[in-house]
């Protein structure tokens, strides 16, 4: 049974999901170009932080960050590779998306690495209706970043 439901970021059985997710940032990207917010941040006002369980094992997460009234930001969308190919990810986007919707958010954007490492991810926000855009809310032109961004209303 799959659920995804708003969660606390800081929970014990977390732990491998964030550890997982900061791994895969750091192993291409320099650190000067690593956007991700750490656990604890997650839980900051502003943000609803989301946890997809598998028969209640914490399989995937991902964070709606708002921007401004009609636009958020997705951030920390992270699914264990050992649950890769089973259509999570895009379940998990799907959710985020229809969230975001009914949040009452207009736009929606994100920032994902340029690196080989990222092209699924990529190809996943493509499927989903994503277009390539240019920096925005405090990020700058790097090499090293792809930003995308979906009209949702």
């Amino acid at each position: 049974m799959i659920s995804i439901a708003l969660e606390h970021p800081v929970q014990d059985d977390l732990a491998l999901l964030h550890a997982r997710h900061t791994e895969a940032m750091h192993a291409e990207t320099p650190p000067e170009s690593i956007h991700m917010l750490p656990a604890d941040a997650l839980a900051a006002p502003g943000i609803r932080f989301y946890v997809m369980r598998k028969n209640g094992e914490a399989v995937a997460m991902g964070a709606l960050k708002e921007i401004t009234a009609d636009h958020a930001e997705i951030k920390s969308m992270h699914l264990l590779a050992e649950h890769r190919g089973e259509g999570l990810a895009q379940q998990m986007l799907q959710h985020l998306v229809m969230e975001a919707e009914g949040a009452g958010y207009r736009r929606l954007s994100l920032e994902t690495g340029a690196e080989n490492i990222f092209a699924p991810a990529r190809a996943l926000y493509e499927r989903a209706g994503f277009q390539y855009c240019g920096p925005f809310e405090g990020y700058k032109e790097d090499p090293n970043s792809v930003f995308m961004t979906l009209q949702i209303a």
